[in-house]
């Protein structure tokens, strides 16, 4: 897809601001012209990261032994054919990071104590990658959810801590991407845009006088604040060149949205093709998905099965053979999906010729590695495609863990971000190298 010209690029004279701190940054790729410049020989990394906030029954799903040519557990299994595009890991998890359910906000972020008393989350991994790259696509990035609770669950979080809601619409996210709207459409949705850009304005000029009499703790906040809505105006801006431009074509037809939560899979199947498709169409290169299990009631697994519970229910299982054979089936539902969406990506070619996985990270896991007793240690986590070289258990200690955002730096390196840090990270993650 042709690249429009953006009129005004980030500046070249960009300066970070934070915590009393101010950074002048040197010449970067983000500073030139976002869509001058010349198309890329190489494919762009892409990642979706998906996260199901129920978790897996830990005993399927990690393998028994470690290493290259690992043997398969029962769950691993149902992706087989595919054993050469993804690595398993045990003995990851966030340090400090505890509170049962209330983690699954903390599963891209690494924030600390999400129970205590004025917790503050913070920038979740798509938003630093997002930040870092710029906008390079139509939508930085995109947040999905199925089934999920808006206003209250994300996974996808401002530099600010502050929750982005979820798109669980397909058919809402297919005509963001897709329809074009007519020229009095057009032009309203660039007034709209015109106006927050005003009215930001006025906020910085609003704030700037009030910084005057503020406290140095307080000037840090406010200094952070208005470069956060100095970088909002810089979107607005890049978001009006969008509107002007046609939309990609597609050949797949506009979905149908399933408003029955009890549809629980098919739900799953149809936003991981809009985000197989928002891929294909280059309208972004970030995706998160959450799968609010907490707010599924009972739910058809397949055909001929159907829970006897809602999902949170059943996750407390209290190791009734009942349930836990219905966890057993979820569970392997869920793998079927993401062989699927493996397989697709597999077969799609790029124009380097390797295929669409090669170029794109998804990662699957969950805040708890265990939901029957809210422990949110040894995570299960598992990462496809990128470029990475797959075919391995990583693992380590399941009871003095490593941290999970060591993988999360690995993949912003793999992403094009010069980032040495994340979260609670110690640096890269160990046994894993790219190709």
């Amino acid at each position: 897809m042709n690249a429009p010209h953006i009129a005004n690029p980030i500046p070249r004279r960009r300066f970070l601001r934070g915590l009393g701190v101010t950074l002048g940054l040197p010449l970067l790729e983000c500073m030139t012209p976002v869509f001058s410049r010349a198309a890329s020989q190489t494919p762009p990394k892409r990642m979706l990261l998906i996260s199901n906030n129920l978790g897996v029954l830990p005993q399927p799903f990690f393998p028994k032994d470690k290493g290259p040519g690992y043997t398969l557990s029962p769950y691993l299994k149902e992706l087989a054919a595919f054993r050469n595009d993804f690595t398993v890991f045990s003995g990851l998890s966030h340090p400090a990071v505890t509170g049962g359910h209330s983690t699954e906000n903390c599963f891209l972020t690494a924030a600390p104590d999400p129970t205590r008393s004025g917790f503050r989350n913070s920038i979740s991994l798509d938003q630093t990658a997002a930040d870092a790259l710029g906008q390079q696509t139509r939508f930085p990035t995109l947040n999905l959810g199925v089934n999920i609770d808006k206003a209250n669950r994300s996974l996808s979080w401002t530099r600010d801590g502050v929750l982005l809601p979820a798109e669980d619409s397909p058919a809402a996210l297919f005509r963001k991407m897709f329809l074009q709207g007519d020229a009095k459409q057009t032009a309203l949705s660039l007034k709209r845009l015109q106006e927050r850009g005003s009215v930001l304005d006025v906020l910085s000029e609003d704030m700037r006088g009030f910084q005057r009499g503020l406290g140095s703790s307080d000037r840090s906040r406010l200094d952070q604040y208005l470069t956060s809505v100095r970088e909002l105006e810089e979107r607005l801006t890049i978001s009006g060149e969008w509107e002007q431009k046609p939309r990609p074509a597609t050949k797949s037809p506009e979905p149908k949205d399933i408003p029955d939560r009890a549809r629980f899979f098919p739900k799953i199947q149809l936003i991981l093709d809009m985000a197989r498709l928002a891929f294909e169409s280059d309208s972004t290169r970030i995706i998160t998905l959450m799968v609010d299990g907490f707010a599924t009631p009972a739910f058809e697994i397949d055909e001929k099965h159907r829970t006897r519970d809602g999902y949170h229910n059943l996750s407390h299982h209290g190791q009734s053979k009942e349930k836990l054979a219905e966890l057993e089936k979820v569970d392997l539902q869920q793998m079927r999906h993401l062989r699927d969406l493996i397989s697709a990506l597999a077969t799609t070619p790029t124009a380097d010729s390797k295929r669409l996985l090669d170029h794109t990270m998804v990662l699957y896991g969950s805040n708890l590695g265990d939901a029957n007793v809210h422990n949110c240690t040894n995570l299960p986590i598992l990462l496809a495609g990128g470029g990475f070289k797959h075919d391995q258990h990583i693992a380590f200690d399941t009871t003095h863990n490593k941290p999970l955002c060591n993988l999360f730096v690995s993949m912003l390196q793999n992403m094009g971000v010069e980032s040495e840090a994340f979260g609670s990270s110690g640096g890269t993650l160990t046994g894993l190298a790219r190709i």
